[in-house]
């Protein structure tokens, strides 16, 4: 049953209560707007079909972002995460979470993807929908809809497939002998072609976490966010056998993290004459040599982190030419 009373000099305050149902209040300035509010209210209660907007009405998607920042993001691995919610925060922070749609995040694509990667923006849209999702089903902020999911995402682009060529790998290797950096470039690469471990992960290694004996290092924080030991290649313990070991504990000292080696890297390629070769296309090359020595998509993923299969064959190029003489 609704109640609808006089609220000051140019307001109208509408309660409508049903058993067994909380109470629903709205205040509007015309009586004819509260007296149309009260009875399709009371219809929807009656059918089931009553959805609260209030809370998401008076709630701005920077709020959620903020709270977000507070809760969420200290548990968050990824480097996109900041960046992402800033972006999200300039463009709709403003709006109520309620009056968000579809067409809005589409005009936000739109004007995105002139100026970065399908990538980026697909998950800048994929983190706004977690976030309408994280605020219905924990916040007790929910929307009768998340409208992002009636927007498409941007394609992206086909995943790298460069493996290293034939000559290549000798080129590199005596590119990297060739650099001041010598003993530790040389050691990255090998390791990186013998393990299919990222950048990060080899930049972080610990030698407390490298045993010799067990011919296995553990690679701590990995971008999935799991530890993961990976088994040492007689080249991979080679290689970790002979390089110095230094106080600070860490295998690879010289760089401090991927964007200083990484110029060291374009240097090295381009003494070399590679083009179109990035540090991490080695790990897709780790990866299909490891595929062509036999072991099987569960031992490869052990080694390389992949959790997914589908994720795992993005990374695995064999090449035809081998194919054929298995063949016969």
């Amino acid at each position: 049953m609704a109640t609808i009373r006089k609220k000051g000099d140019l307001q109208w305050h509408v309660q409508v209560r049903k058993k067994g149902q909380p109470a629903q209040t709205r205040t509007f300035t015309l009586r004819s707007d509260a007296e149309r509010w009260a009875k399709e209210t009371e219809i929807a209660i009656e059918r089931g079909l009553f959805f609260d907007r209030s809370v998401s009405e008076r709630t701005t998607l920077s709020d959620l972002i903020e709270r977000y920042r507070e809760e969420e993001l200290p548990n968050k691995r990824g480097k996109h995460f900041a960046s992402a919610l800033n972006q999200l925060d300039s463009a709709l922070g403003q709006y109520a979470l309620s009056s968000i749609t579809s067409e809005m995040i589409a005009k936000h694509r739109d004007a995105r993807l002139k100026s970065v990667s399908q990538s980026t923006v697909k998950k800048e849209i994929n983190l706004l929908s977690s976030l309408i999702d994280l605020a219905g089903k924990e916040w007790g902020i929910p929307v009768a809809a998340n409208p992002c999911l009636m927007v498409k995402r941007p394609v992206e682009p086909k995943g790298r497939d460069r493996r290293l060529e034939d000559g290549e790998g000798d080129k590199l290797i005596k590119a990297c002998q060739e650099s001041e950096a010598a003993t530790e470039l040389v050691a990255i690469v090998q390791l990186a072609l013998e393990t299919g471990a990222r950048l990060g992960e080899l930049l972080k290694l610990q030698w407390k976490n490298v045993s010799l004996i067990k011919r296995t290092a553990k690679l701590i924080d990995t971008k999935n966010g799991d530890d993961r030991a990976i088994p040492l290649s007689s080249t991979a313990f080679s290689t970790l056998q002979s390089l110095p070991r230094h106080i600070h504990g860490r295998v690879f000292s010289r760089w401090a993290a991927a964007d200083s080696f990484n110029k060291t890297w374009m240097r090295t390629c381009k003494r070399a004459g590679i083009e179109d070769l990035k540090f991490h296309d080695l790990r897709h090359e780790a990866v299909s040599r490891l595929f062509e020595k036999g072991l099987n998509p569960m031992e490869v993923a052990s080694v390389s982190g992949h959790k997914t299969l589908a994720m795992l064959k993005r990374y695995t190029h064999l090449k035809a030419e081998d194919l054929a003489k298995k063949l016969g």
